[in-house]
This record gives structure tokens, sequence and C-alpha cells, in this order.
């Protein structure tokens, strides 16, 4: 919790100073890797729990399926196959912004006794449709987290062919970690509700 905490204070800190980067973007990187650290041994232990055994573990699966995407996201753009011009880049963004409302609807009416199982990692454990549909609502979300990689690298070409200052390259770096961590969270719990569903159990 404090690694997130810490982690979000740093965020808003670059966003209102860019300059601050080259000194908020490392320590971002390491507290953000605690998180996401200590969220992997979380649910680690909860398929523990349950008798489910991961092949390698969770960690390197989601390490996995993020490695092969940004290195499809990356031959991608390397190509010229997409192109995250401005009209992809505003459509990304809408995207984004409806995903936040949507996440932000379902946490207001949580508090009111409503369940959203579909949205629970925990509802993978019960299978049926609620399973299924969470499956296919994180795999949509980590589509979407992956092409925000194809819009960081197509702003650090952006910088690269304006001639940016040179203090620019950890700002952009920083967006790319933000991604990163996005698609590696993502993809983390992708294959917890994989593991949930479908694993094996000794």
């Amino acid at each position: 919790i404090a690694s997130l905490v810490v982690s979000l204070v740093l965020f808003f800190v670059m966003m209102a100073k860019p300059a601050a980067a080259i000194v908020c973007a490392p320590v971002y990187s390491i507290t953000q890797g605690l998180f996401l650290g200590c969220l992997s041994l979380m649910l680690e232990n909860m398929l523990a729990a349950r008798q489910i055994a991961v092949p390698g573990g969770l960690a390197l699966q989601a390490f996995i399926i993020t490695g092969s995407l940004m290195t499809a996201m990356l031959a991608l753009h390397s190509f010229n196959i997409i192109r995250a011009g401005p009209r992809f880049q505003s459509v990304i963004m809408v995207m984004t912004m409806g995903l936040g409302i949507a996440m932000l609807a379902a946490f207001v009416v949580s508090l009111f006794g409503v369940s959203l199982p579909w949205l629970s990692l925990s509802g993978a454990f019960g299978g049926g449709s609620a399973a299924w549909i969470g499956l296919g609502i994180n795999a949509a979300i980590l589509l979407l987290a992956s092409l925000w990689l194809l819009v960081d690298l197509a702003q650090i070409d952006e910088a690269v062919a304006a001639g940016a200052p040179k203090a620019m390259e950890w700002m952009l770096a920083f967006g790319l970690i933000v991604t990163l961590a996005w698609v590696y969270l993502e993809a983390l719990k992708l294959a917890f509700r994989l593991a949930a569903m479908f694993g094996d159990r000794k």
C-alpha cells in the first residue's frame, strides 16, 4: 500500500513538473516494482490457498505476456503497420477515459453493497458466466493498455524529430514505464484468472 501511495504522489509531481522526472522517474520505477511484486505474491498465495498450481509462477507468466506484447507493439510501430497519429491517440484517450469512468462507477456502487462479480478477481474462482465475462473484460483492458505503447513510441519519435531537450528523455521514459506497469498489471490479472478457471489443483 505504501509503495502504491508513493507511486501516485510521484506520478502527480512529474505531471505538474516534468523536469523533476530525472529524479522521480527512477524512484517511481522502484516503488512501482515493489507494488507489483507484492501484488504478484499476494495473488500467488491466493491460488496456493486453493491448491492451484501455476507453472513458473504468476510473475513469470505476466512478464512473458508483457514482453511479448511490447515486442509486438514495437514491431508494429517500427514497420509502420500501425501509426499512432492524432486520431489514433484521440480514440485511445477516449476509450481510456471511458474505462476510468466505468471503474469509478463500479467502485461507487460497491460502496452501496452492489456486487459486480465479473470485475472482482475472486469471481474467477466461481466459474460460470461471471468468470468468462471477467476474463473477456480483462483481455480487452490488456489490449487497450498495449495500444498505449504505440502512443508512447510515437511520442518518442516526435520528440526526437522535433529536437526536444535531452531532459525530455526522462519524461518520455517515465511515460513508457507507466504504460508497461499497466500492461504487466493487466497481464498478471489475466494469468490469475486463467489459473483460477483452468489451473491444475494439487
